[in-house]
């Protein structure tokens, strides 16, 4: 049996697993990617003292005025993890998120020999969906308009 014309599966007897699985896969992916964002503004919100850390380490970065920056950061992670969960505005709130983890992978992990591999990772899967857009089941997709 043929999956896609050329590519025989190993295990024939699961195609029928596959086909109805399918189109999942990307909604899946989508919809992880801005949840586990969602842990970290929280965390920014409530807890005090990591706020003010974050607020220093921006303008430690050269980001003016810092405050502004880390308001910013925070409603990506929160607003922008759920829309991009739910695929709404997908496209441009997964390229702040791929420039956010790129910035924390290039300008504050890997000078400070810190691992980086989580962050990279979490940068060229949002890109990836930057690229690819919300997918069939997303918010944009039954509007009917994507950016």
């Amino acid at each position: 049996m043929s999956r896609d014309g050329g590519t025989k599966l190993f295990i024939p007897i699961l195609a029928p697993v596959y086909r109805c699985t399918e189109t999942l896969a990307w909604p899946l992916i989508r919809a992880v990617c801005g949840l586990m964002l969602l842990p970290h503004g929280i965390m920014k919100l409530t807890n005090l003292a990591f706020a003010a850390n974050v607020t220093r380490l921006i303008g430690r970065l050269g980001f003016a005025p810092s405050v502004a920056w880390f308001w910013f950061i925070v409603l990506l992670e929160t607003i922008g993890g759920v829309l991009l969960a739910i695929g709404l505005f997908t496209r441009p709130v997964a390229l702040m998120i791929t420039v956010e983890m790129l910035v924390i992978t290039f300008a504050v992990l890997l000078p400070a020999g810190r691992p980086y591999e989580t962050t990279l990772m979490w940068a060229l899967l949002a890109f990836a969906i930057a690229l690819r857009g919300g997918g069939r089941w997303s918010v944009d997709r039954c509007m009917g308009r994507e950016l």
